[in-house]
C-alpha cells in the first residue's frame, strides 16, 4: 500500500474514533439528562403530593363545615366539620346533599344557586334530641371556564355558642332588672308613704326609714357583687397571694356567721386540719368561705349541723369542704348552682334574701386562684361543696 493510502486509512480511522467518541458523549449526555428529568419529575410529584396532603389536612381541620357539590348535584368533597355538623361519616362523595345532610333546606339552597350566583348569611336551624344548633350558611355557585354551571360550594359557620351566650346575656339582664326592681320598689313605696304624711308619725317614720336603709344596703351589696364578677371575668382582679392557714380562715368565717347560725339554731364545727395551708388571697378566701357558710345556714336544715373541713391532698393542692345536713340539691340543679342568679328554690331564696350571686362569686374567685370547685348532694341527705386550692410552698 502506498504512503498516500496509508495516510488516508489513518485519517479515516481517526475520524471514526472521533465520531464514536462524540456518539458516546451524546449518549452519556442523553442518559444524564433523562435521569435529571426523572429526578425532577419525581421531586415535583412528591412536592405536589405533599402540597395536596397539606391542603387536604387544612381543609379537614377547618372550623367551618364545607361541602363542594358537582353539577350533577352530588357531593364532590366535604370536610370533617361538615360531617360533624350533619352527622354523616366520611367519605360523603357521590351522595346527594339531601342524602348526606338529611335536611331539605340545605338541598333547597343548592337548588337556589342554579338561579342565583350566591346566597349569603342564610341562617339554618338543626333540631336534634341532644340540642338545637344554629348555622350561618354562605353558598356560591361555581362556573367553568366557558361559563357553564360547575356545581356549588357551601360554607357552614356554627352560631350555636353565640346564640347560647346571647340567651345567657338576656337572662342575666332580666335577672338583674328583677333584683334591682324589688328593692327599688320598696324604697320608693316607703319614701312615698313618708312624703304623703307618714313622716308626721315618729313610729311610722322609723319603720319606713328602716325599710329604706335595709333595701338600700341590699342594692349596694348587689352592685358590689356585680362589679366583683365583672372584674373576675375580665381578669382585672388583683390577688394578694400568701400562705394562709385554712383552719384559721375557716374559724374566722364561722365566727362571723355565728349570729345568723344562732337564729336558725345551726351548730357550726371547724374540722380543718391544722397543717392545711393554701397559697391564697386571705380576703378573697374569707369571701368564699363566708358565701358557702351563709348558703349552708340559710338553705340547710333549721337546727342542723354545718361542718367546715380541710386537708392537704398532695404537695401541690389543699382541699376545703363545707357540708350541711339540709334537704340537699336535686340532681338536675347541681350543674347550674354556680350560675349567676340561679336559685334552686326561688320562693325560699327571695324570703332568705341575698343577691343570688354568692356561688357564682365562689366559683370565679376559686378559679382565679387556679383552683376548682364542685358540689355533691343527695336529696334529703345534705350538700357538700369541695374547693381545691394551690398549697403554700414549704
Amino acid at each position: 500500500m502506498s504512503l498516500l493510502g496509508i495516510l488516508l486509512l489513518v485519517i479515516l480511522l481517526a475520524a471514526s474514533a472521533v465520531l464514536w467518541w462524540q456518539h458516546g458523549q451524546l449518549k452519556l449526555l442523553r442518559t444524564r439528562h433523562a435521569k435529571e428529568l426523572a429526578a425532577q419529575r419525581t421531586q415535583r410529584e412528591a412536592e405536589l403530593a405533599a402540597q395536596a396532603e397539606r391542603t387536604a389536612a387544612l381543609f379537614d381541620r377547618m372550623v367551618e363545615g364545607i361541602i363542594v357539590v358537582g353539577p350533577n348535584g352530588r357531593i364532590r368533597i366535604a370536610n370533617r366539620a361538615a360531617g360533624t355538623l350533619f352527622d354523616f361519616p366520611p367519605p360523603a362523595s357521590e351522595r346527594t346533599v339531601l342524602e348526606a345532610t338529611r335536611h331539605h333546606e340545605v338541598a333547597a339552597l343548592v337548588a337556589r344557586l342554579e338561579r342565583e350566583p350566591e346566597v349569603l348569611n342564610h341562617e339554618l336551624r338543626l333540631e336534634s334530641l341532644a340540642e338545637t344548633r344554629y348555622l350561618q350558611v354562605n353558598a356560591l355557585a361555581l362556573r367553568a371556564t366557558d361559563g357553564t354551571r360547575d356545581g356549588a360550594i357551601l360554607v357552614f359557620h356554627d352560631l350555636t355558642r353565640l346564640r347560647q351566650l346571647e340567651a345567657v346575656r338576656q337572662e342575666f339582664v332580666a335577672n338583674v332588672s328583677h333584683e334591682l326592681r324589688t328593692p327599688l320598689s320598696l324604697i320608693k313605696s316607703a319614701a312615698e308613704t313618708l312624703i304623703d304624711g307618714g313622716k308626721n308619725d315618729p313610729a311610722v317614720t322609723a319603720r319606713f326609714l328602716e325599710i329604706i336603709d335595709k333595701h338600700a344596703s341590699r342594692l349596694t351589696l348587689l352592685i358590689d357583687d356585680l362589679l366583683l364578677l365583672a372584674r373576675l371575668d375580665s381578669g382585672r382582679i388583683e390577688l394578694h397571694l400568701q400562705a394562709v392557714s385554712l383552719r384559721a380562715a375557716a374559724q374566722e368565717a364561722l365566727d362571723d356567721a355565728a349570729l345568723i347560725a344562732r337564729a336558725r339554731q345551726v351548730t357550726l364545727e371547724n374540722r380543718v386540719a391544722v397543717d392545711a395551708v393554701a397559697n391564697a388571697d386571705p380576703e378573697r378566701l374569707r369571701q368564699v368561705l363566708a358565701n358557702l357558710i351563709d348558703n349552708g345556714i340559710k338553705y340547710g336544715r333549721e337546727g342542723g349541723h354545718l361542718v367546715v373541713g380541710g386537708r392537704g391532698l398532695d404537695r401541690a393542692r389543699v382541699e376545703l369542704t363545707v357540708r350541711d345536713d339540709g334537704p340537699g340539691i336535686p340532681a338536675e340543679a347541681k350543674a347550674r348552682v354556680f350560675e349567676r342568679f340561679y336559685r334552686v328554690d326561688k320562693a325560699r331564696s327571695r324570703e332568705q334574701g341575698g343577691t343570688g350571686l354568692g356561688l357564682a362569686i365562689v366559683k370565679n374567685v376559686v378559679q382565679a386562684h387556679g383552683g376548682d370547685v364542685r358540689v355533691e348532694s343527695t336529696t334529703g341527705a345534705g350538700t357538700e361543696f369541695f374547693i381545691t386550692l394551690p398549697a403554700a410552698k414549704a
